[in-house]
């Protein structure tokens, strides 16, 4: 699993991030600190809710929230940044150009 995971890291994680060692570590506390599905009786067939799938769900869920929060980050700054050009284009900023070009550059 964890040079399967390898390419999907995010910058700044520490090289010994994706470890076999760390990864089970991380696993662990997972399923500790995850609730177990209480088992209920059922006819036969049934699909029981694992400890795994409880996890799955909820990492899931926390990702949904991350990307929803990454993409609307993302369209603000587009907001902005065509708010800006149209007001350069149309001239009302030409005393700030210097400045604006001095913030691009760094």
């Amino acid at each position: 699993v964890s040079r399967a995971i390898k390419p999907f890291a995010e910058p700044g994680r520490p090289p010994d991030w994706f470890s076999q060692k760390h990864c089970a570590s991380q696993y662990s506390e997972l399923l500790e600190t995850t609730e177990t599905p209480k088992r209920k009786r059922g006819e036969k067939g049934e699909v029981v809710e694992t400890v795994e799938d409880v996890i799955v769900r909820k990492l899931t869920a926390e990702r949904v929230e991350e990307l929803k929060k990454m993409i609307k980050e993302t369209q603000e700054k587009y907001r902005q940044l065509k708010k800006d050009a149209e007001l350069i284009q149309a001239g009302h900023m030409d005393n700030r150009l210097e400045e604006l070009c001095n913030e691009i550059m760094m």
